[in-house]
């Protein structure tokens, strides 16, 4: 137990380095826990399909996971959960960007793995992926889900067919970084909302807010049934300053 339920704000969607190479997340927890006031974040690098030129490019620039790296990962995340925790009382959940690109957005898609603990393949069809997930008790989200107004490419696979996979997954991004997708909420789907950090500039996006206990298990169990889940925009001024 960590004391009485508050309503903790948090990001669920950090990528550890500017690349995937597990290296620097203590940088970027920093940048959650010095004085921003987060409570819980995920640290979410990405896992890329070889089987298109955009994920075989990011395999030669070290920009993803890899079955052979994924330990070393796991391990760096764990160092900086507990040195999170021991700093600033924020709670870190390791997880991965399951990524699947390509260059038509109605084929592309991503999704988070959140408390994963075991490799997971982007080069499987959905159906295995999301199975893997589900085996280890990872939390499934689906990630921006429509249009977006900063990915190069959108990935929108998911949403084109939502009914074969809405059942998967324990939440969909209603926010992203600054864009919003009202069809989410539209469709009364279970939400969350994520900063998608890669920069330090993402640290000022949309967060969720949660009704729960500050533990691994609260946190999953709390996004999975959604009631009072809420979300803000985190804020460093305006346009006019």
């Amino acid at each position: 137990m960590t004391g009485p339920t508050r309503i903790w704000r948090s990001s669920l969607r950090w990528a550890s380095t500017p690349t995937a190479s597990p290296s620097n997340g203590a940088a970027w927890s920093q940048a959650a826990g010095n004085g921003t006031g987060f409570d819980v974040i995920a640290i979410t690098d990405h896992i890329i399909n070889s089987d298109c030129v955009i994920g075989r490019f990011a395999g030669y620039s070290n920009q993803t996971v890899t079955r052979g790296n994924f330990d070393e990962y796991m391990a760096q995340v764990a160092s900086e959960a507990a040195r999170a925790w021991e700093r600033y009382r924020m709670l870190v959940i390791p997880g991965a960007e399951i990524t699947k690109d390509y260059f038509r957005e109605k084929d592309a898609a991503h999704l988070l793995l959140l408390g994963v603990s075991r490799f997971v393949s982007a080069d499987q069809p959905w159906e295995a992926i999301l199975s893997q997930g589900r085996e280890q008790g990872a939390l499934i989200v689906a990630c921006h889900p429509h249009r977006t107004d900063h990915e190069v490419i959108d990935t929108l696979y998911f949403w084109n067919n939502r009914e074969k996979y809405a059942h998967w997954f324990d939440a969909w991004e209603v926010a992203n970084r600054t864009d919003l997708f009202a069809v989410v909420s539209l469709n009364n789907y279970p939400i969350i909302a994520n900063s998608d950090f890669h920069k330090a500039k993402h640290l000022y996006s949309w967060k969720t807010l949660l009704p729960c206990e500050k533990t691994l298990d609260s946190v999953m169990a709390c996004i999975r049934d959604n009631r009072g889940v809420a979300i803000t925009l985190f804020r460093n001024g305006t346009s006019k300053d």
